[in-house]
């Protein structure tokens, strides 16, 4: 057994060779899909900085959680197109520990992201008066520091525990490296990685649901008490939120779907949709939602793309 833990240098992707015979067809869709992303993301985070009326607490935590999707998305597009391309199925073990602490690095932070910016909305709508006092640009990116160094630090903690695992495989049935197969490649069952994933995953959750839940219940029962004005208000910016927030349980449900399955005989497609919604519905609705329902920010978008366009018609 130690052996083939010490033979196999890499892991390998089981659904890249699968996915070989329509290679250049789901590459060129990654592609185009992560193009869409980054650009998307980029035009809004683009604004946010340049706009000095955006400098907001709100906008700011906007910004963060459209930056963590495409660091999220930057964490696994671009190796899968070059594999695609390259006809790769191999991933080296220090690598397959990178991608997992990006992965999962992201997804942790994505939850407490979403749970700032509804802190965030609790305080403009239960305690307009003492907002500004409350919750300042400051305080907002102390909040988003601490945030990420707990994610990151929580992680990395995991990734060393998994890499100090031996391994009795090297076949990953996924299109990227993720913990839960590492586990299941191990040689041997390790009592402390299991303990540690468990205690971090329940701790995690129940911070951020916890947080979000209780947040939203509490606006919601300000909304009736506040004018009709004020109502509509706060109940668009909340929904908007939990929109993308649903949309961030669906993909994480997909995942979890996915490896409920297991050996289950599904067409390959499936299998990857199921894999990749966590990391790709994010970081491609977010933008959108927020984009298109916050007015104040769709117009500073509107007008950038128009002075943009004016620039490029008068360099012509």
């Amino acid at each position: 057994m130690e052996n083939v833990s010490y033979v196999n240098k890499n892991f390998i992707l089981l659904e890249l060779v699968e996915m070989e015979e329509f290679k250049s067809i789901f590459a060129i869709v990654c592609l185009s899909i992560y193009i869409f992303i980054m650009v998307l993301n980029s035009e809004i985070v683009v604004v946010i900085l340049a706009e000095e009326s955006l400098h907001q607490p709100m906008y700011i935590l906007l910004c963060n959680l459209l930056f963590n999707g495409m660091l999220g998305s930057s964490s696994f597009f671009p190796k899968l197109v070059v594999d695609l391309l390259t006809s790769s199925y191999l991933i080296s073990h220090a690598g397959c520990f990178i991608q997992v602490l990006g992965l999962i690095t992201y997804t942790f932070y994505e939850c407490y992201s979403f749970s700032m910016m509804a802190y965030d909305r609790y305080l403009a709508v239960c305690h307009p008066l003492r907002y500004n006092i409350l919750i300042t640009k400051e305080k907002t990116l102390k909040l988003m520091v601490t945030a990420f160094v707990s994610s990151f630090t929580t992680v990395f903690v995991g990734v060393i525990l998994s890499a100090r695992l031996s391994f009795c495989g090297a076949q990953i049935k996924n299109v990227f490296c993720d913990n839960l197969s590492l586990t299941i490649l191990s040689c041997v069952r390790s009592p402390v990685n299991n303990f540690y994933g468990i205690i971090i995953t329940i701790a995690w959750l129940l911070i951020a649901l916890l947080t979000i839940s209780y947040t939203y219940v509490k606006i919601l029962f300000v909304c009736l008490t506040i004018s009709k004005e004020a109502h509509r208000k706060a109940l668009h910016t909340v929904m908007t939120h939990i929109l993308s927030f649903s949309i961030f349980l669906v993909g994480g449900l997909f995942l979890f779907v996915r490896f409920r399955l297991g050996d289950y005989s599904l067409p390959l497609y499936v299998h990857i949709l199921l894999s990749i919604m966590f990391v790709v519905f994010p970081p491609l609705f977010n933008p959108l939602i927020n984009g298109i329902r916050t007015k104040a920010l769709r117009d500073k978008i509107f007008h950038h793309l128009s002075n943009m366009h004016t620039m490029t018609s008068l360099r012509k």
